[in-house]
């Protein structure tokens, strides 16, 4: 009985080694950071001018094992715009965002908010940002608050400093101020 316990014990243990090889060949699944910082922010400029500001309290930056460099902003981020005489022409805020570094891209959500230099607002869940066409979109639901009205729709484009809109479907129109 003992030689069979053994030889059994035996052939457990030595049928437990690796190739490192095929321990390479395993997927790598969990994506690390290059680069990770807190309260970040971050100016872009053109010819010495102030364009755009963005700000985070954490920043993942992620460059290794991926098809398209990106970064991850999980505790929200804070975008100011800027004119040509480096006035605030709109602020877009969001509980989370995604950029992608070789598309231009931004996608925020949760809490979405832009706001204009009139003052006009808008609220989504998910918007996306294109930094190389100047434009901002969604498909899901918005509520574009102006000084008059509250404007309720699904899907919207605008430029980015929300100072031309159009909703791609209104649901429903509420006037806050009689204009006579």
């Amino acid at each position: 009985m003992r030689c069979i316990l053994v030889v059994l014990l035996y052939s457990a243990v030595s049928s437990c080694t690796n190739d490192l090889r095929d321990v390479m060949a395993l997927p790598k699944t969990k994506l690390s950071p290059n680069q990770v910082g807190d309260t970040v922010t971050m100016l872009y400029t053109d010819s010495a001018k102030l364009k755009i500001m963005v700000s985070a309290n954490r920043m993942l930056i992620f460059t290794d094992n991926v098809s398209e460099p990106f970064t991850i902003l999980p505790k929200g981020v804070f975008v100011t715009f800027f004119d040509e005489t480096e006035k605030v022409s709109a602020t877009l805020k969001a509980n989370y965002g995604v950029r992608y570094e070789n598309s231009k891209r931004m996608e925020v959500k949760y809490a979405v908010e832009v706001i204009n230099a009139e003052g006009t607002k808008l609220e989504t869940e998910r918007l996306v940002w294109d930094e190389l066409t100047k434009r901002i979109y969604t498909d899901a639901f918005v509520r574009i608050t102006t000084a008059t009205e509250i404007i309720m729709g699904k899907g919207m484009e605008s430029n980015q400093d929300f100072s031309k809109y159009e909703l791609k479907q209104v649901t429903g129109q509420i006037q806050l101020k009689n204009d006579e």
